[in-house]
Formats: C-alpha cells, structure tokens, sequence
C-alpha cells in the first residue's frame, strides 16, 4: 500500500476523531447544562401556590402544575437525547468508521467520484457535511454487494445505477489504523478471516464490518411477508438477523419501534447470548421470548411441557405428535370451532352460594338465539350483555332473601361507614378503583359526606342493594371473563371428536390408538400439565371461540431454530399476529424435536402467504468453525455435502476411544487443562440434563459451571450443558461426552450429534467408552484422528 495513501487516510481520520471529540464535548455540556434546569425547575414546585376555596382557584392551580410538568418534561426528553446521543458518539470515537467507497452514480453530470465513508452510524460536522454513513444507508448497500464495477442499490426513490472505483476496508484501533486495504471483493477475506480467527464469548457480537452479499439480501429486504432463511450451523444466519432488525429500525424511523418486533428464540440462554448485538448498534432490544414462554405465560394454572421435558420424557408415539402438529390439524380446529356456531359449546352454570343462580341451560339458549350469521367473538358478546342484565335483575331479588338481613345484622362499624361512605357501587366498578377514587376525593378536600336516609326502611334497602351488589361482583367478574364456557370441556370433546374432522389414517393411526391417546391428555390435563403440543392446540380452540384478535401491534415476527416448531405452531403464530411480516430461520439438519418431521415445514409455512410475497434464502457456507471442524460435521448427515466451509485452517477433531469412565475422566481433566491455558471457552456438552449432572459432581473440583436449567446465565470458562440447550451457541473448543452408542447409538440421534459438534468454533474433542458413535462411520477416517491412550 502506497505510503501516501496512509497518509490521507490518517489525515481523513484525525479530522473525523476530533470533529467527534468537539461533538462530543458540546453534549457533555449539554448534559451538565440540562441537569442545572431540571434542578432548577423541580426547585420552583414550591413557588406554586395551591388554590382550592374557589373554582377559578382550582383551574388556576391545575394550569400552574401542568406548565411545570411541560417545562420538566422538555428538559428530560432533551437530557435523553443528550445521553444518547453521549453513547452513539463515544461507541463511534473508538472505532468511526469501516470501509470507504469511491463511485460515480449514473446521473452525476462530473468524472468526480463521491467518496463515503461507512460505519456503525452516521456522523456529520458543524457544517452539517456527512463524515461518516451509517452501514444502514441505501448507499452503504454498495460495500456488501459487489466489487468494483457496475453496480445497482435500491433507494426509496427506487433502483440506482452506480460505478463503483474504490473499496477499501480499514482496522482501526485506539484512534490509529492499524491495516487497510483495498479489495475487489464484496469482503475481503482477510477482514473476514481476522473476525473469525477471534475467540468466542457469552455474548453474541455485530457482524456489520462483515456482512456477506447473501446477508446483505436478508438484512435489506423489505418486500416479502415470509422470508425463509435456510442455513447451515454458523452460516451467520442469526447474526444476519439481528442486523436485519436493526436494519428494519432505521429503515422505518419514527413508524416503528423496537417494542413493534418480537424475536422467538430456541431457549432463554440464547437470548442471553445475542441481547448485546442490537444495543451495539445503537438500537433498543427488540421483545424476546421462547415459544414455551408465550405459551405458558397464557396458561398460568397449567404446568406446560418444559424443553427438558419435551426432550427427555415425552413419550407420545411420533405419529399422534405429526398428527398434532400439522396444517391438517389447524384445519380441523377451524372447522370444529365454525361447527361450535350452531351447536354444542360447552357451558357451566354462573354459581351463587352454592347453586345455579344462572342455569347452563339458560345460559346455552342464550347462546345460540341468535342467528347463524353471528360469529362466535359476536355470539360470545351478546351472550356477556344478556347474562350482565340478568345478573343485575338478580339484586332486588337477593336483597330481600335472608342472609342480606343476617349481613346487615352482623356489620362492623367500620364496615358500615365504608358502604355509606362508599356511595353508590356499579356492577363493574374494582375495589382499587373505588379506593383510589376516595383517595383523590379526598385530597381535594371533597370526600365522602356521611349519607342520610329518610327512614330506617330507606337505610336497609340502600344497605341491602350494596351488600348484594358487592357479592355478585366476582360474577359479574366471571362472566366478562366468559368462564362461563367450559374451555376444558370443550378441549377435550374436540380431541374425541378430532376423527370427524381430520383423517387419521393419513397418520397411520387407528381409532384406538387416538381415543387411548385422548385419556391420556384427559389424565394430564386433571393434573393440571399440557404437553407443548396440546397447549398450542388449546389455546388457539380458545380463541377462536372468544374472538381473540391475536398481537395487531406487532409489525415483524421473527422466529429462529424455525426447525424445532410444528405447522400448526407456525400456523398459530400467524393467526396470533395476523399485521406481521416473518423471517424465520432455521437449519434443517438441527430438528432434533421435530426429526424428520421437519421436511415438509417450509413449503407447508409457506402455504398459508401469498406466493408473490415468500421469498427463501439459502445459505450454505458456514463460517463458524475451521474447514477441519466443518468436513467432520457435515458427514455425520447423510446429506450434508451442499455444506460449504469457510477456508480458515485449524486441527483435525480428536476421537478419544477409553475403556472405562475413570479412563475418560482422566483425558477430559488433561483437555480442560490445554484449554485452560489456551484461555478457550469450552462447552462439555453431554445428551441429557442427568448425565450433565453427574458429570458435573465427578469434576466438582474443576473450575466448571453447570448449566441445567435455560433460565440461567452462561458463564465465562468452562460449562457443561445438556445438547438441547447448546442449540444457537457456539465455543471456542467443544468437548463431547460419552460420543458412544449409550448416547448416539440411533439413527434418530444423527441431527442431535450434527447439532452439538457443530458448536465448536476452533476445537473439537469427542470422547467415548470403548467405541465412538456408529454415527460417525460414515465419516472419512482422513478427517479426524483417533487416539486411545490419555494424554
């Protein structure tokens, strides 16, 4: 590289370094400056003068209050924009910028090339002339595309054509280029290469100075309903993802928000591992959760199926679960809930002190008077308004019964007081609501009067009507809850008559074999459990007889390890939020839930979208792990030789065959020491939570953390954690324990071994009792070395 060229640079830098450090500066002033007035004008509530003799006094003691709270609240927004304002800038001073682009648009009227420089954001001077775009840009989209040459980038105002001179790539460290480069390619792999020669962490980092063309297409996509992104393990899928969602931020400025995007994420650990990436870039983190989470958080009294649980204990046949999980299915529930418009909803009677104060016979007549083209969110309504005035006809009816009388008879006089004071109570109104009406009352000085009555008479009637007022509110309660359908019974009649609405057959299960799965789920559900399975499928019966409308606020969904969801599941998500874009995201090789049920997911998700609307993604080239980890994973699938490795050279996996466990503890307390010293990451990744367990208490004088649970956090150094919680992460050195036939010994566990040495970004070890996997036959023996003897 010219010495001139550095020069320049180094020039263009230091001017853009102190551009930033005068910014940043005139904000810290700013901070200071807004600190003093928010002080300044909190100090001065005391000069406001409260006025409460007269009316005119009141409205001006409101007008004064308000204006202070205009004025505090201007100064705070300011202060918050100052602050990030403080943030964006010291991020930018330590690394301002990435790459730099030279080009001609077509419409340019001179030979003069545009020079940009691109990074994390956009930064302007005093003389408001751009230093710095942010990677977001339409024009940054030039970096990630192509190379030098013709180019075209799309802008609001549509597609550009463009003559791309220059690109030039930079590594800039503590306000000093450390390299720079120009390249032809989109990347050059020499910046690739550094920033994944580096060592893994707990948290997931930004990949903007590396986006490849084919992340470029995901990121930037703004057309489709369903993006489908298919991708191998460390093809950057996810990492693409969340520059999408930031991305989508940008784009979208002022009409969205991050609490518009929901991200369903495999388990809570992976949610721990990513939540950094997006407040990197200067953006708010988007809402995550898991499936399970949003499934239960629905169901608070039912346990629901946890991932261990589905992983380790379900023991449903695989077909009823296909059978469960598919379009078909969905279908069938639709169905099932159109036929519940004319007949057989199930109904439980409103109770009163132990009886039917509102029959379900009544309650089912009201129901279905009303005429066919009701639907059933309209038939539900109009049935609550009927069973409200009913309720309320009940009061004089109950106020004249006997145990009005005793209750009266029986008031304490605090509690008489409070049902004077209280005034008249409305059927719908909350005991808070009340309390805290009382409470402003009285700091106005206008609380309740003590009540007076024209006769006894008039006293116990008006005590009376509240007494029974108060005690029909938790029905009035109940029915604006519609529990006055019975949801449980109703989720079971569905399940014994799911023959009348899908075929079974196509499932190749029989009657039998379906009604004696139905008094399983009817056992599970007295005790109060759900499979995950069974709880999707409850709650979107429910809904579509309550007429739940599902998340309209949601604008983009996204949903990663897409291959561990069932049809109906995705189905529900779109039913659930039915104004969102998806991109999903998935690697196929990796169901290790749905198995080989997973091979018809795409085209079936992709069924329910308009078809001009879907566009798939595939990515092949995994960057993650060496090309030596990469040709071993791929061959324990039968099919993974589309898988392409990225070219960054490391050591061959090492397959340890020992006799015994002592043997096998032996070599893996003599790894964790080489990996210790290499200050490596490392994940012992055993197949089941009980095996994590007690490897854990065999090594509890290592220094290793335990991971058994999603809740938790992960750790820096050394974790065991059971496969299905490894799913997402990745280490600098992985270790697989017991890579044997009393673990991998099915054919059914291929993907699962697949999915756990593909964790490895540097180093993988696999050790064994007696004999390895017979999974791994089918790799090449060039492709990894065996060793039985310990180190």
């Amino acid at each position: 590289m010219d010495n001139q060229i550095k020069i320049d640079e180094t020039q263009y830098l230091d001017k853009t370094l102190q551009a930033m450090q005068n910014s940043l500066s005139k904000t810290i002033s700013e901070i200071k400056q807004t600190n003093k007035s928010i002080n300044s004008v909190a100090q001065s509530w005391g000069d406001v003068r409260l006025k409460t003799d007269t009316y005119s006094g009141i409205v001006e003691t409101a007008a004064s209050i308000r204006q202070q709270q205009q004025m505090l609240s201007e100064r705070e927004n300011s202060k918050t924009r100052a602050e990030r304002r403080f943030a964006t800038l010291t991020k930018q001073i330590e690394k301002p910028y990435f790459a730099r682009i030279d080009f001609n648009e077509s419409t340019s009227q001179t030979t003069e090339p545009e020079t940009i420089y691109i990074g994390l954001g956009s930064f302007s001077d005093e003389k408001n002339d751009f230093l710095v775009y942010d990677w977001r840009a339409p024009v940054a989209s030039i970096y990630y595309d192509g190379g030098i040459g013709d180019v075209t980038y799309l802008t609001p105002d549509g597609t550009q054509n463009a003559t791309v001179t220059l690109k030039r790539q930079f590594q800039i460290e503590e306000g000093v280029i450390v390299t720079l480069f120009d390249t032809e390619e989109a990347i050059g792999d020499a910046m690739l290469m550094n920033a994944l020669s580096g060592e893994s962490s707990t948290k997931m980092k930004s990949i903007v100075t590396t986006i490849q063309k084919e992340q470029n297409k995901i990121i930037r996509n703004t057309s489709s309903d369903l993006l489908f992104v298919q991708g191998a393990a460390g093809s950057g899928k996810t990492a693409a993802v969340l520059q999408r969602v930031a991305y989508l931020l940008y784009r979208y400025r002022g009409k969205l928000t991050s609490g518009q995007v929901v991200l369903f994420s495999p388990n809570q650990l992976f949610n721990d591992y990513i939540d950094n990436v997006l407040p990197e870039l200067g953006e708010q983190n988007m809402v995550q959760m898991t499936f399970y989470q949003y499934a239960s958080r629905r169901l608070p009294k039912v346990n629901v199926e946890t991932l261990q649980e589905r992983f380790e204990i379900d023991t449903t046949e695989p077909q009823i679960n296909l059978a469960k999980g598919s379009l078909a299915m969905f279908n069938a529930v639709t169905a099932y809930a159109e036929h519940l418009n004319r007949s057989e909803m199930k109904i439980r009677s409103v109770m009163f002190n132990g009886e039917p104060l509102i029959s379900k016979e009544r309650i089912s007549e009201i129901y279905y008077q009303y005429n066919e083209n009701y639907k059933l969110a309209q038939r539900l309504e109009a049935t609550r308004d009927t069973l409200m005035r009913i309720l309320s006809s009940h009061i004089g009816t109950e106020a004249r019964k006997d145990w009005v009388e005793l209750a009266i008879e029986n008031l304490s006089k605090q509690e008489y007081d409070e049902i004077v004071g209280a005034g008249k109570v409305r059927m719908g109104d909350d005991q808070e609501n009340d309390a805290a009406a009382r409470t402003r009352q009285a700091q106005l000085g206008d609380g309740p009067k003590e009540r007076e009555f024209a006769s006894e008479k008039a006293e116990r009637q008006f005590l009376s009507k509240q007494i029974v007022t108060q005690a029909l509110k938790p029905l009035a309660r109940q029915i604006r809850r519609a529990s006055f359908l019975n949801i449980n019974a109703q989720f079971i009649d569905f399940l014994r008559q799911a023959h009348h609405y899908i075929d079974l057959s196509q499932f190749n299960i029989t009657p039998s074999e379906w009604l004696a799965h139905v008094e399983t789920v009817i056992t599970s559900l007295k005790k109060r459990q759900l499979s995950l399975t069974d709880t999707t499928l409850y709650l979107y019966l429910y809904d579509l007889i309550t007429g739940k409308n599902g998340e309209r606020d949601i604008r983009f969904l996204f949903i990663d390890e897409i291959q561990d969801y069932t049809p109906f599941q995705l189905a529900f998500l779109k039913f659930s939020f039915p104004k969102a874009k998806f991109t999903v995201l998935g690697d196929l090789n990796q169901a290790i839930f749905t198995k080989d049920d997973a091979k018809n997911l795409q085209n079936d998700f992709a069924s329910l979208f308009d078809s001009d609307r879907v566009e798939s993604i595939k990515l092949t080239q995994t960057y993650r792990s060496t090309q030596q980890i990469t040709d071993f994973t791929k061959y324990i699938l039968r099919d993974g030789q589309d898988i392409d490795a990225f070219n960054r050279d490391g050591k061959k996996p090492i397959l340890y065959t020992l006799p015994n466990e002592t043997d096998m503890l032996a070599q893996l307390r003599a790894q964790l020491e080489e990996h210790d010293v290499n200050k490596d990451t490392t994940a012992i990744i055993t197949k089941t939570r009980a095996d994590a367990q007690a490897l854990a208490a065999q090594l509890d004088s290592q220094n290793v953390t335990l991971i058994q649970s999603e809740n938790q956090r992960l750790a820096q150094g050394t974790i065991i954690v059971p496969s299905y919680l490894a799913k997402g992460l990745e280490f600098d050195a992985v270790i697989i324990w017991h890579a044997d036939d009393t673990r991998y010994g099915d054919e059914s566990d291929r993907r699962l071994l697949y999915t756990v040495a593909s964790r490895a970004m540097h180093t993988l070890t696999l050790i064994a009792a007696n004999d390895a996997s017979l999974l791994i036959n089918d790799v090449p023996k060039n492709l990894y070395e065996v060793r039985q003897w310990i180190n």
